[in-house]
């Protein structure tokens, strides 16, 4: 009778192994989703989400961002005084924008990981990664508005404004969400040595969101 009880672990590894992909996938989903809703509305109990690290939600936030950067406004249609359409006088440059943009996201992450773990912050490489690819997400949302105006070819200063505050807001609200969780971990005397870095890696990806809008 012991011997076909079977135990917690091993049901719910059966369970997980037996389950179907698209259930799998919308668990997997969901977990995402609620994550990223913790950064966007930051409470007490979002850093404590936020520990439950996964590579995921990071990946995909960055191909979203990588993709949205290097479709941005290249193909956009950019009439002059008399409405006629401009040909553009520049090469397709979408292959070097999206790999530069995978690079800054993880490599930046990773050098303000170990700048936080040089500080004397108990964190997890991984963990570090996580909060910080979940953090872009602001980010990426206003590369999606800022795109849409690329798209449009708007070149007035109305759309302008409207770039620069949607970027603005996305550097904020990133640099913010990511320095609630690395206050926890560095020493407040060594927070600013902290969040400097962190500071410039956002502020990159915002730069290059500016420029890859632009019509």
């Amino acid at each position: 009778m012991r011997m076909a009880a079977p135990t917690t672990s091993s049901s719910l590894e059966e369970t997980t192994l037996d389950e179907p992909v698209s259930e799998t996938l919308n668990r997997e989903l969901r977990a995402i989703a609620n994550k990223m809703h913790k950064v966007a509305w930051m409470n007490s109990d979002s850093k404590a989400e936020l520990r439950n690290w996964d590579l995921w939600g990071p990946l995909v936030l960055c191909l979203v961002l990588a993709i949205t950067l290097s479709t941005s406004a290249t193909h956009a249609t950019v009439m002059d005084a008399k409405g006629r359409p401009l040909k553009p006088d520049h090469q397709d440059e979408s292959a070097p924008v999206f790999a530069s943009v995978f690079v800054i996201v993880w490599c930046g992450a990773a050098v303000v990981t170990i700048n936080a773990v040089l500080l004397g912050g108990t964190v997890s490489f991984f963990q570090s990664i996580c909060v910080l690819g979940y953090c872009v997400f602001p980010l990426t949302i206003a590369a999606l508005v800022c795109m849409g105006i690329g798209w449009s070819g708007c070149v007035s200063r109305v759309c302008l404004l409207v770039r620069l505050s949607a970027t603005g807001v996305g550097l904020l609200w990133s640099t913010k969400a990511s320095m609630g969780f690395l206050d926890e971990v560095v020493t407040s005397k060594r927070s600013a040595l902290a969040a400097y870095p962190v500071y410039l890696f956002y502020a990159a990806i915002a730069w290059i969101i500016i420029i890859r809008s632009s019509p």
